[in-house]
């Protein structure tokens, strides 16, 4: 299945909305504005939602934005340097905490995930909102990051 001819539009809140979750949604946004097609996305995103499946780990719109970054300035061959992609990455990961003081989905959310009652206090305090706004500000950051180095995007 290629989810990128399900989603034509790059809009990361409707695609969150449509039921793709927060590395998803990040990653294919990105992606369908850079013309970046593959069957591939978002599939590689999956296991990075939900704090890394449920793990309490890295929050999966951060690791959505990191996959994006990737996408665009990420090495094909061992000889190409990866300062600018470490650059954008580590301003992309510094600029996330800076704005929700932590990476971490458990502490994000205050919950979790892999747990019964962590999945209880999602759903009864709504804290798919919380992920919504997750989505919507890395996109946002990553956008950002991007626009800003357009002359050195690798043209794929």
């Amino acid at each position: 299945m290629n989810m990128g001819k399900d989603f034509e539009e790059s809009d990361v809140e409707t695609i969150f909305a449509k039921g793709m979750y927060c590395a998803e949604s990040v990653l294919l946004a990105i992606a369908k504005e850079n013309s970046v097609e593959s069957p591939l996305i978002p599939r590689i995103a999956t296991g990075f939602c939900s704090g890394m499946a449920r793990t309490c780990g890295t929050c999966g719109a951060l690791t959505g934005g990191i996959l994006a970054i990737n996408i665009l300035h990420g090495r094909t061959t061992p000889e190409q340097s990866v300062e600018n992609n470490y650059r954008l990455v580590r301003e992309l990961v510094s600029r996330f905490e800076g704005e929700f003081n932590s990476t971490d989905c458990e502490k994000l959310l205050g919950c979790d995930l892999g747990t019964k009652e962590g999945q209880d206090i999602f759903g009864k305090q709504n804290l798919v909102e919380k992920c919504q706004l997750f989505t919507k500000k890395t996109t946002s950051i990553t956008r950002e990051l991007l626009a800003d180095n357009l002359s050195s995007a690798d043209p794929r």
